[in-house]
């Protein structure tokens, strides 16, 4: 080797040390909004005083906005007092053992249009107090104290009294109103160790640790080479020189370079989303998956067009919307910094939608000026949530008040007429419009067919799971309810999706397939355990668990165990939920670990007595051991733990059914039916119970009471028919058994049952 060789082999190998040395750099750390402060002042002015800027501080004359010179409220025969005391502020409330007690207030929690405060409690726990202050002006009905569970009695014990797992900070609240929240729950002290790098929401919240761009700010500009990031963990420059021109024809806009990321939705959606947790070292730029599960359009959550239901927040919302589909951030709206509109009133609608088009009454149909002339008021609709918070639904939708008259749904319209009623309002908008557009939420009719298992349904919710048209939370909503139609197919549809391009439909396929065929599953999943999102690899790696995995060829045998690690790791960041202690326990029952399955059931009820679906699973253990009486003990500790608990009642009254107590499980069973009316299961349960028991009429009537709730329940609908038989009612029977026919055509049971009830009888 020449010598001129030498040196260059020595040069080379330095530069693959120095790179090598650069690319494991330290990663970046917190900063400080006032770090940020001194290059950005005019961004840092805005964010002050903002809902992110007051998201959470400590309790001061400044911050406080509630009553607290002596200040009474009573509420279901408690009474609280607020007052001061050293320059401190306090509450005297029922503490966690019910009894009146005083506890000094550490933080408040937001500040309009109502704020709350935080208490500390033993463990490093951080409470939030039922009762709240109502900040809006008096002439709103503003200015007073009032309970955010006005119809309820909660005590202390229960998991939504103050004092309850419920109202824990730690878990239920701290990620999104904090900067750099590390939760640090200690499972085995029970503990909490919680910090953050700042108290509100600060810069680094949304643009991530900054210490790399502050060192990159801090060099001399000629010393800063070509480094395009500037050292900033993510660039949230979606909308950097794109602009909306507006079509002359339309009058609509169209962006005018295709969006190519969800940085910056995703970065939103972090705390403005319905969703479940299972890391908090994620920050801006990783993928949402890798953290967040996301909620779908489910029914508790939404109404079957996709309108807010429940306490959803903005994304699913969002991600239904036709502006999502083509390409609008939440900061073409939103100013992220002041997050006050970018416009006000219709002005922000305007930036797309010519207002000379669509702010003028022969669009809107209303006086120029008056509420109904807002955009937001007929394409964003509020509903209210913690008594006074009025949210606007972000799917930004074509009113649609004949669907309130055909499917039972909310419209726009009906805020400000509900004297007048929906079909007032449908003819109103048939008048108006008579070549009426749709809208962007065409699975409505599908979703609501499916909910109540209707004919059809299926159909309809396989043609949206294959349209890619259709937005992805769509797709991953529609997936679910095909359980209301068991498969025959193999599982083709649903093999299908997880090809499907967005990680929330594959992941909703997975789930889709966890009770599937074992050798299905091994065959359809494992290599979704290298799928570049940790929720999806984490719903896989649940799926194989168990029989699955022992088909699985070795070859998948090392990314299971990684999957299979992360999921657990989703466990144990919550384990201070009774929620992943069940799962764990089924988990682990799956792979043949029944002691440590029955440790984990009883750490859940540990953490809270009244979770039912922990009782149920351990009772279900018990029974599938013959330890009935195990199982009962079980039940009835749950049911007395909650005398609510639907839930618990039912496999109570189960338990009793299977030692022959028909007295007792028939109250159980009817307990269960009262308690859920919308649970058609356990209405069923209890009418053929009643029918065992020789009570025929009786139970004929609950039935047929369900099947005026679920007139598309299948076991209803064969109990009936079979009883009416029975009765000698074949007419009836055979209405019951073509109904059912209608719904699955394909199953060979019902029709040989349709066909014995035609045949003649001898």
């Amino acid at each position: 080797m020449t010598p001129m060789r030498t040196v260059l082999l020595a040069v080379l190998a330095a530069s693959i040390l120095l790179a090598g040395h650069a690319l494991a750099q330290p990663a970046p750390t917190y900063a400080g909004t006032a770090t940020c402060a001194g290059c950005h002042a005019k961004e840092h002015q805005a964010w002050r005083g903002s809902h992110h800027d007051r998201a959470m501080e400590e309790a001061s004359g400044q911050t406080v906005l509630g009553d607290f010179a002596d200040a009474r409220f009573t509420h279901r025969g408690v009474t609280t007092r607020f007052f001061r005391r050293d320059g401190r502020y306090f509450v005297s409330t029922d503490g966690p053992d019910g009894r009146l007690a005083d506890f000094p207030i550490r933080y408040t929690f937001g500040f309009y249009p109502l704020q709350q405060y935080l208490v500390e409690l033993p463990g490093g726990r951080l409470q939030a107090l039922g009762i709240a202050w109502d900040a809006r002006p008096k002439t709103q009905g503003g200015q007073r104290w009032f309970h955010l569970y006005p119809d309820r009695k909660l005590k202390a014990g229960e998991a939504l009294h103050w004092t309850g797992i419920d109202q824990t900070w730690n878990y239920q609240c701290a990620d999104c109103h904090s900067t750099n929240l590390r939760k640090n729950y200690d499972a085995a002290s029970g503990t909490y160790k919680t910090t953050w790098s700042e108290i509100d929401v600060g810069c680094e919240a949304c643009h991530g640790p900054g210490s790399a761009h502050v060192a990159w700010a801090r060099r001399e500009p000629a010393a800063r080479g070509a480094d395009a990031s500037k050292g900033l963990t993510v660039a949230l420059d979606e909308r950097r020189g794109v602009t909306w021109p507006i079509d002359a024809v339309s009058g609509n806009a169209s962006r005018s370079a295709t969006r190519g990321s969800s940085r910056e939705t995703e970065t939103c959606a972090r705390c403005h989303a319905r969703r479940g947790q299972f890391d908090d070292a994620w920050h801006p730029g990783r993928p949402l998956g890798d953290a967040f599960r996301v909620a779908t359009i489910d029914p508790g959550l939404y109404h079957a067009d996709g309108q807010q239901r429940e306490e959803v927040y903005d994304h699913g919302s969002f991600l239904q919307s036709r502006m999502h589909a083509k390409g609008v951030t939440c900061s073409d709206c939103h100013d992220p910094h002041s997050q006050k509109l970018r416009a006000p009133g219709n002005a922000v609608c305007a930036q797309c939608h010519a207002p000379s088009r669509f702010d003028v009454a022969a669009h809107h149909r209303h006086k120029q000026g008056s509420p109904g002339a807002a955009c937001a008021a007929c394409h964003m609709p509020t509903t209210t949530y913690m008594v006074v918070d009025p949210r606007h639904d972000h799917s930004m939708r074509i009113p649609r008040p004949d669907r309130s008259v055909a499917l039972g749904t909310p419209n726009a319209c009906g805020s400000c007429h509900a004297k007048q009623g929906a079909k007032w309002a449908a003819d109103a908008v048939a008048r108006w419009y008579p070549q009426r557009k749709p809208g962007a939420q065409g699975f409505a009719e599908a979703f609501h067919a499916a909910d109540r298992g209707a004919p059809g349904g299926r159909q309809a919710l396989a043609a949206i799971v294959a349209d890619a048209a259709q937005p992805p939370i769509v797709r991953a909503s529609a997936i679910p309810r095909l359980a209301n139609y068991p498969a025959r197919d193999g599982g083709a549809l649903l093999a299908k999706a997880l090809d499907d391009g967005d990680p929330m439909v594959r992941a909703a396929a997975v789930r889709g397939l966890r009770d599937a065929d074992p050798a299905l599953r091994a065959r359809l999943l494992p290599r979704l355990l290298a799928d570049p999102s940790r929720g999806v690899r984490m719903e896989a790696a649940r799926a194989l668990a168990g029989p699955p995995e022992r088909r699985m060829a070795e070859a998948d045998r090392s990314r299971f165990d990684a999957a299979l690690a992360e999921y657990e790791a989703s466990l144990r960041f919550n384990a201070d939920r009774p929620e992943a202690h069940t799962e764990l326990g089924g988990l682990q029952l799956a792979r043949g670990r029944p002691d440590a399955a029955v440790d984990s059931f009883r750490r859940a009820l540990s953490l809270d007595a009244t979770y039912a679906p922990a009782s149920v699973n351990l009772a279900d253990y018990y029974r599938s051991r013959g330890l009935e009486r195990e199982a009962q003990d079980t039940l009835a500790a749950a049911v007395k733990a909650d005398p609510g608990a639907a839930g618990a009642r039912h496999a109570l009254g189960l338990s009793y059914a299977r030692q022959k107590r028909m007295s007792e499980a028939l109250a159980e069973l009817g307990a269960a039916a009262r308690l859920a009316p919308d649970s058609a299961r356990y209405a069923y349960v209890h009418g053929v119970a009643l029918h065992d028991a020789g009570r025929r009429a009786e139970a004929l009537k609950a039935l047929e009471g369900v099947l005026a709730r679920h007139p598309y329940d299948r076991d209803v609908l064969f109990a009936l028919a079979s009883y009416e038989r029975e009765k000698g009612d074949v007419a009836k029977a055979a209405q019951r058994a073509k109904l059912l026919l209608e719904i699955d055509p394909d199953d060979a049971e019902l029709a040989r049952f349709a066909r014995e009830l035609a045949a003649p009888r001898r």
